[in-house]
């Protein structure tokens, strides 16, 4: 009888526990036939997903090719059979699934962590393109969250990989030495970051605020509170708030969000405004789980370029579960997106 209900128990387990694949099957297509090769390098110190539990019992979640870095480049020769003469250089940082209740939260939530970086590489040298750096959610209550989070994930990282062949890049150079410190060796050229009093202004995008060069035709308008209520340029005309990445007053940064300006405070050096998701994606936008970056975004990666940029920020849709959480949303020192860590 013992027998019979151990054998009983531990069919009941098995069928709890799943595994589920993140497979990478999106295309890698270049369109521009620009680029030559794509080179992965795996920098995760655990090689582990992760896992997630809920109702149905637990999922763990696996890359579907343990070797990421050569089934990824292969990809791309098979996807691009007409090659350029740019190669691409991505480090996948961080790589996590996992059920977490953070302090704010309401709930326990399945979540999952990436952080991602492209390059091109001349030479011996590396040139800086873009970052994902975010923590996405879904609800843990959802019976195919495991799923849903696999396919996000993928589909997140593919883009990333295919966004950053046609993106600007920064115009300072990393030497192959120092590629995987890149982000403390680029964030002392950021001067916002180091220097002492950010300068009062309006800056149309995260360039300008990076290089700390506002806007010399444009003004702030304030109320008799001393409030800033609109922006002007030299000919009293108002423009709308939208246009703007963010201004500065009194030595005091305020950042665009959907819901208006948020003051800008720090936090061992770290920017960061205080928001929840359902705050910064307040529209219906549907399922899934991305949660991307909207504040800087390919013109965050244009820092030093000499290029010509009417866009303030690109605005990519917040995708999934928009919880309540008040948590601090850091600013990308080196795009000028929205960082979410829980």
């Amino acid at each position: 009888m013992k027998k019979i209900l151990l054998f009983l128990f531990a069919t009941v387990l098995l069928s709890a526990q799943e595994t589920v694949n993140i497979d990478l099957k999106q295309s890698l297509k270049d369109k521009s036939s620009r680029k030559r090769s794509l080179n992965v390098k795996d920098l995760r110190q655990d090689k582990n997903v992760g896992s997630i539990t809920n109702k149905r019992g637990t999922a763990d979640i696996k890359l579907a090719e343990q070797d990421v870095s050569d089934f990824l480049s292969k990809k791309f020769s098979e996807d691009n059979k007409t090659g350029g003469s740019n190669d691409i250089t991505i480090l996948l940082e961080e790589l996590k699934i996992y059920n977490e209740q953070a302090p704010n939260d309401v709930m326990n939530f399945a979540k999952a962590k990436i952080r991602i970086s492209s390059f091109l590489k001349r030479n011996d040298k590396y040139y800086f393109i873009d970052r994902f750096d975010n923590v996405f959610v879904e609800l843990n209550s959802d019976s195919k969250v495991a799923k849903n989070l696999a396919q996000t994930t993928s589909e997140i990282i593919t883009e990333f990989i295919k966004n950053s062949y046609t993106s600007p890049v920064l115009s300072y150079y990393i030497p192959e030495k120092e590629l995987e410190n890149y982000d403390a060796y680029l964030s002392k050229n950021n001067k916002a970051l180091n220097g002492n009093i950010l300068k009062d202004g309006v800056y149309f995008n995260f360039k300008t605020f990076f290089e700390q060069t506002p806007d010399p035709n444009h003004i702030l308008v304030k109320n008799k509170k001393g409030e800033v209520k609109k922006i002007d340029n030299r000919q009293d005309l108002s423009i709308s708030m939208a246009e703007v990445f963010c201004y500065v007053d009194n030595g005091i940064q305020y950042i665009g969000t959907a819901t208006g300006f948020n003051e800008v405070k720090k936090d061992n050096s770290r920017s960061y405004i205080m928001a929840s998701r359902a705050q910064m994606f307040p529209e219906k936008m549907g399922t899934g789980a991305l949660v991307g970056a909207m504040a800087g975004g390919m013109v965050g990666a244009a820092i030093g370029v000499a290029i010509d940029s009417g866009s303030s920020r690109k605005v990519t849709k917040g995708y999934g579960f928009k919880n309540g959480t008040i948590t601090k949303i850091y600013i990308d020192p080196l795009t000028g997106d929205f960082v979410f860590t829980e």
